[in-house]
């Protein structure tokens, strides 16, 4: 590892994971953290518990804002063990000189969200710094939620499960993208950011068999199979043609050389879930609007242990490795 922090170590990928695991894992072992898990399950697994901190720039973008992207960012990570979103810190680090009028948008838009989680915020903190201190604001959201559906866990993924993506991927990352660089884009393309509590209680009551859940945010769904590979210490082979991309994403792709799979997301998530029930998991997916594009793409098998095949349409296979280096800075 380097003698010092760069972008890299905040991209989801190899360089994050190494971080985490020779610094914060090293001083804070201990067998809930050890989980990996994006939610620590706590007091006799009947509680989720999930801190993050946002830090997006642009502040305001097609489909979302910051404020958005704080509750949903820290309540998706609750819902991905099959809990119910109920208690919410909210800290904020505010710059000098920001405006009333925005901060207010943003406070709004953390409000609108939390309604639809059925979730309150029940304390936080406000710091003001000197401008230039802090990019205009970052702020911490961290949750609380009652599991209504134990066992989730990436840890238990095995050759019973089946591997699916709730939508089309990497409209997040795509978006920022093109806000940041200011491409005047003809489209409809917009973060994908939303809350999947209510696509995750549906999946609840339907009653599938579910092994784990992820929602791919940084280092996008290459880096949460490569990361299931690895704690479950299987092989999980993947179908190009059934990964859903939109046109939007597929051309700023194309034109820019990304990889929709290391893209971003804040509304999609990946599923291990048992044969028998996977199809029945997509149906109930489909019925959300934006879940349309929810889509069967892989297997798990012990072809190669701890790592992802790519199956191309064209008959050839590759590895698909997690990402490294820093994509795209301050995404979420």
């Amino acid at each position: 590892m380097s003698n010092t922090i760069t972008l890299a170590h905040g991209n989801g990928g190899a360089e994050n994971n190494e971080l985490i695991t020779k610094v914060f894992y090293k001083a804070f072992k201990n067998d809930i953290l050890s989980k990996s898990e994006d939610a620590a399950v706590i007091q006799d697994g009947t509680l989720a518990f999930s801190t993050d901190s946002f830090t997006v720039s642009p502040l305001f973008f097609n489909g979302a804002d910051i404020g958005k992207l704080a509750v949903c960012g820290t309540c998706n990570d609750l819902a991905m063990m099959g809990a119910k979103p109920k208690y919410l810190t909210c800290s904020v680090i505010i710059e000098e000189g920001f405006e009333i009028r925005n901060l207010e948008k943003i406070v709004k838009s953390m409000k609108e969200e939390l309604e639809i989680n059925g979730a309150i915020v029940v304390s936080g903190d406000t710091k003001v710094v000197p401008k230039g201190a802090v990019d205009k604001i970052f702020i911490n959201t961290t949750g609380i939620g009652e599991i209504l559906y134990k066992g989730i866990s990436s840890n238990n993924i095995t050759e019973n499960d089946l591997i699916l993506v709730s939508r089309d991927i990497g409209a997040h990352g795509a978006t920022i993208f093109a806000a940041r660089e200011g491409m005047d884009l003809e489209t409809s393309l917009k973060s994908d950011c939303i809350s999947l509590y209510p696509q995750v209680k549906a999946l609840i009551d339907s009653g599938v068999k579910i092994t784990a859940l992820r929602d791919a945010t940084r280092g996008g769904v290459s880096a949460v199979l490569n990361e299931w590979a690895k704690q479950s210490n299987v092989c999980i082979e993947i179908n190009e043609e059934k990964i859903p991309v939109c046109d939007e994403v597929k051309g700023i792709c194309e034109i820019l050389g990304f990889d929709a799979m290391s893209l971003a997301n804040e509304g999609t998530f990946v599923l291990a879930i048992k044969k028998e029930d996977a199809q029945k998991a997509l149906e109930v997916l489909q019925t959300f609007k934006e879940a349309k594009a929810a889509s069967i793409i892989g297997k798990v098998t012990q072809q190669y242990e701890q790592r992802v095949i790519l199956n191309s349409q064209w008959g050839t296979k590759r590895f698909l490795d997690i990402p490294t280096g820093e994509l795209l800075p301050r995404i979420c």
